[in-house]
């Protein structure tokens, strides 16, 4: 069974229930993952709840050094690829990794053109040659549907792009209506480049597209994108489901050579403010090591504009505890009944970090730091629970009036919590 939106437009269903999109980033797996390494990696992840899985079709232009020696397609004696010709061996290869995915569980999000396969965008200035003509998208797109459409995928259109031209624009309006024109049951969307909020009318009112995908991206001055951009997806029209599909990847250093790197705590504080500020369809989570499957030893392509420092082994990134972080945030959501949570502007404080959200029953806080929380909300009909985020410790809460507003007291633990208020 394939995922579907909900009549409501806010969220996804599969066999008619709920579905929280829960995905991990494994951008690099076709090329780099031996199908052993790939089973190990499923395994763990299938225990930990995630659902989704989203791979790029294609090489990943900043993927880290594989043995495997893979491509998709014919490459010529003088080193320039035959977008005509596909390496069949290397399409057999993915679809039987897509297949241990599903019988496993998970949904597979595969990405058809990142952005360096496609002439104007920003990773031009990196990979000026190499691009895909127009005409060879419409035949690579169509066996790429074929070859995978028994999985019933999500398709990612774009990757990582901005839309700085018309011949962009139509490299991407090829490849989404060449998708619906072949399997229209296959939701859509695109992974836009970090920080955008604005894509194309062509693709805004297209009733191809199925739902929004941002990126909070990795930039360390611009985290607040997280709920920022969405708040603005959220209220686009036609209504979308909106999904973060890159927030800060866990120890992955600061872009653009800054010093530092994102803990477990930075990328599950993007995950929850995503979530409350309209993006309650879902989340991804990302590992620094797992996107490109980073193997010791090998070389890890740094570019200048980019500037990441060097993953962590695969196998070191797969074990991170953030992942056990957003397993727990679809834990939540599916035992509170909150997929898809309305944002509510109530929180007083003078602060965009605290987020709410809610349903007709049931209100949920994200607060990251210890602080009392002022709300323009009826707390005494409502029974709160405060969750330490780190120790997933729950503790009782006794929130009261105070003047003309609600207030939800500090808590006694350490870290960022959620706050669930249940009404009596």
């Amino acid at each position: 069974m394939s995922v579907q939106i909900t009549a409501n437009r806010r969220t996804f269903e599969k066999e008619g229930k709920p579905f929280f999109y829960l995905a991990d980033t494994v951008w690099s797996a076709f090329t780099n993952a031996t199908l052993e390494e790939w089973e190990e990696y499923l395994d763990y992840r299938s225990m930990q709840g995630f659902n989704v899985v989203q791979i790029n079709i294609l090489r990943q232009w900043d993927a880290s050094g594989s043995d495997l020696n893979i491509e998709p397609f014919v490459q010529q004696e003088d080193g320039s690829t035959d977008y005509f010709s596909f390496n069949e061996a290397y399409f057999d290869r993915a679809q039987a990794m897509v297949r241990m995915a599903t019988e496993r569980g998970f949904t597979p999000a595969l990405v058809l053109l990142w952005c360096n396969y496609v002439p104007d965008t920003w990773a031009t200035m990196f990979q000026k040659d190499g691009k895909m003509p127009l005409a060879a998208v419409e035949p690579y797109v169509t066996y790429a549907v074929n070859q995978f459409s028994e999985f019933n995928p999500i398709y990612l259109v774009s990757g990582d792009t901005d839309f700085p031209s018309a011949e962009t624009n139509a490299y991407y309006q090829t490849a989404l209506e060449t998708v619906k024109r072949i399997s229209p049951s296959s939701l859509t969307t695109l992974h836009i480049q970090g920080r955008l909020r604005e894509i194309p009318e062509v693709f805004a009112n297209h009733e191809g597209l199925d739902f929004y995908m941002y990126q909070s991206g990795h930039n360390s001055e611009f985290q607040a994108y997280a709920h920022e951009i969405a708040d603005h997806f959220y209220d686009q029209s036609p209504v979308r489901p909106v999904i973060n599909g890159e927030p800060c990847y866990e120890q992955i250093s600061y872009s653009r050579n800054v010093y530092g790197r994102y803990s477990a705590f930075d990328a599950r504080r993007a995950a929850w403010q995503s979530l409350l500020a309209g993006g309650g369809a879902g989340v991804t989570y990302g590992a620094h090591g797992i996107w490109s499957w980073h193997k010791k030893g090998k070389s890890f392509g740094i570019v200048e504009g980019e500037g990441f420092d060097s993953p962590y082994d695969w196998r070191s990134a797969l074990r991170f505890e953030g992942a056990w972080d957003y397993s727990f945030i679809k834990y939540l959501f599916e035992q509170y009944k909150l997929v898809g949570v309305e944002p509510m502007n109530i929180v007083l404080n003078k602060t965009k970090e605290i987020r709410a959200a809610g349903t007709e029953d049931t209100i949920m806080l994200y607060v990251p730091v210890n602080t009392k929380v002022r709300l323009d909300f009826p707390v005494e009909e409502y029974d709160f629970t405060t969750i330490d985020l780190v120790h997933r410790r729950f503790a009782k809460t006794v929130a009261y009036r105070e003047d003309d507003y609600g207030v939800i007291p500090m808590h006694a633990f350490e870290h960022d919590v959620i706050v669930i208020g249940t009404r009596k």
